[in-house]
């Protein structure tokens, strides 16, 4: 993988999420779409570190969970990659999404908006194009 896919990444500095979490958690996602294959190359910790202005123990450390989870691997010479064994089964991909759904829910109950109104919503917005 190029260098300049450190841009795939983006941070929400003002998230309560921790930034490792959100990393790791985009990566996941990456790899479950398909946009990241197994033994793509990722960036390196500097680039990465550098691209988003962050310590590059925090990518490290995201990066290491990765590889603990079986996302990731570490090839010799090459540094990390993506796993042969990172899983795209649907279901995967499924459960990826339920923690930024269930903030949504946690806010739409702030709102006090009831369950129709959200999933209409929710319904307009997947149909929406980009």
């Amino acid at each position: 993988m190029p260098a300049h896919t450190a841009n795939l990444f983006s941070i929400a500095t003002g998230s309560s999420e921790p930034i490792y979490r959100q990393l790791v958690e985009q990566v996941r996602r990456l790899s479950a779409s398909g946009q990241l294959r197994p033994g793509d190359e990722m960036p390196s910790v500097r680039e990465i570190a550098q691209a988003l202005a962050l310590n590059p123990m925090t990518v490290s450390k995201a990066y290491s969970l990765l590889e603990m989870e079986g996302v990731l691997a570490r090839r010799r010479g090459l540094g990390m990659v993506v796993a042969e064994s990172a899983s795209t089964q649907p279901a995967d991909r499924a459960d990826l999404l339920r923690p930024t759904l269930e903030r949504a829910a946690v806010e739409a109950r702030q709102l006090e908006l009831d369950p129709e109104t959200v999933l209409s919503l929710f319904a307009t917005i997947l149909k929406e194009t980009k």
